[in-house]
């Protein structure tokens, strides 16, 4: 059996997110979704929302609109339910019939559909189609926003299992159609059994991972456990163990096959980048302990609304919580991880943070930069790019 060092998996894993060397930059967007498998969609923006994030961190600076021209232009990826709701490479079409069959057989998701208003969504759809839910009638019943409309329930319901499909957002509002016009035949066509489903998803989420643990896999695609296990072998990948890890763990035998060369990446990353979006799996790969603050009520947060992992360098050195004022990039607050603050790797990180903030302020327009808060405290400000402005400087 292979046995790694963990620095070697963790080289594998930056290999497989498409970190490391030049990745498939010449592929573009549909490159990058197509090794990833899965990109995350999340509601939150502040510099971009993730899934505009997620091809900015391995390509750079790609317009924005040619980043959704890729993702929506109707025939190179669709959206569904992944690792949480997430844009899909058009191909894996077929292979998520398994969670569409297994929502049919149960007959309903978060609510019970109306009767007959499924019918009336579909004779709306091939009638007028493409149309957002507001278009359908209204996505909410009055009071809380899990409130839904009895059309809403009902379209959600179609998009689970398969019968509509998420073309594009706008507003970030779903604009639905009818899968039998949005997908091609020969995709719709193919119903492969629930072993032919998993065995795909599994050998893929290997390859995006490069090596993984049985959580790891599952957590890809949101499988189970079992799931992965009745899969792995047939999958081809191989089991491995890698020091320091307490579980045994799969690899691509791909990945395997030859070093990890090329140059690292250094970039700000969504929290819901699948480099990271596994909360355990970013503490055992890279000793990086993250938590989502948008949620926590202000005065408690430790790092900020939507800090960002700072990767420099094949590590997670920090997190920096952006945000614009005008034409004004700002770190509202810097975090650097202990390990990047020691005195011989100080000035590479603050080197490192100055490159991500240019590179993220070019992307988004801004031609200034101010820094409001670094943590430590003590970290040398004398060592951070004269570009940019601390507060109160």
């Amino acid at each position: 059996m292979v046995e790694l060092t963990g620095d070697e998996a963790r080289r594998l894993q930056l290999r497989a997110q498409g970190f490391v060397g030049a990745g498939d930059r010449r592929g573009g967007v549909r490159g990058v979704l197509e090794r990833l498998g899965a990109v995350q969609l999340d509601t939150i923006s502040v510099l971009a929302r993730s899934h505009e994030l997620v091809p900015y961190a391995r390509l750079g600076a790609t317009g924005r609109a040619a980043v959704e021209q890729a993702y929506w232009d109707g025939a190179g990826s669709f959206e569904y339910w992944a690792h949480a709701a997430s844009i899909l490479p058009m191909g894996d079409w077929p292979y998520f019939e398994f969670r569409r069959r297994a929502y049919r057989a149960r007959g309903w998701r978060w609510h019970k559909v109306a009767e007959g208003v499924c019918d009336e969504v579909r004779a709306r759809l091939k009638a007028d189609g493409p149309l957002t839910t507001k278009e359908l009638g209204g996505a909410k019943a009055g009071g809380d926003w899990w409130q839904w409309s009895d059309h809403k329930i009902a379209i959600e319901w179609l998009l689970d299992t398969g019968e509509a499909v998420c073309v594009e957002r706008t507003g970030w509002r779903r604009v639905y159609d009818l899968a039998e016009r949005a997908i091609p035949a020969a995709l719709r066509d193919r119903e492969p059994d629930d072993q032919e489903c998993l065995t795909y998803l599994v050998r893929h989420a290997g390859r995006a991972l490069g090596v993984a643990t049985r959580a790891d896999l599952a957590d890809y695609y949101r499988l189970k456990g079992v799931q992965v296990d009745a899969v792995v072998e047939a999958a081809g990948l191989v089991p491995v163990t890698v020091r320091g890890w307490k579980h045994p763990a799969w690899a691509d035998p791909g990945a395997l096959a030859a070093p990890v060369r090329g140059r690292h990446a250094t970039t700000l990353l969504s929290p819901f980048d699948s480099l990271v979006w596994d909360r355990a799996r970013a503490s055992r790969v890279f000793g990086f302990d993250h938590r989502l603050e948008a949620y926590v009520p202000k005065a408690k947060r430790v790092h900020g609304y939507f800090a960002m992992p700072l990767l420099a360098g094949g590590r997670i050195i920090g997190r920096v919580d952006p945000a614009r004022e005008g034409g004004t990039l700002v770190a509202r607050q810097v975090t650097f991880e202990p390990h990047a603050v020691t005195p011989a790797r100080r000035e590479a990180s603050a080197a490192a943070l100055a490159e991500a903030l240019r590179r993220a302020a070019g992307w988004v327009g801004c031609d200034a930069i101010r820094v409001e808060r670094i943590d430590p405290p003590e970290f040398p400000r004398d060592l951070l790019d004269g570009s940019i402005r601390l507060a109160g400087g």
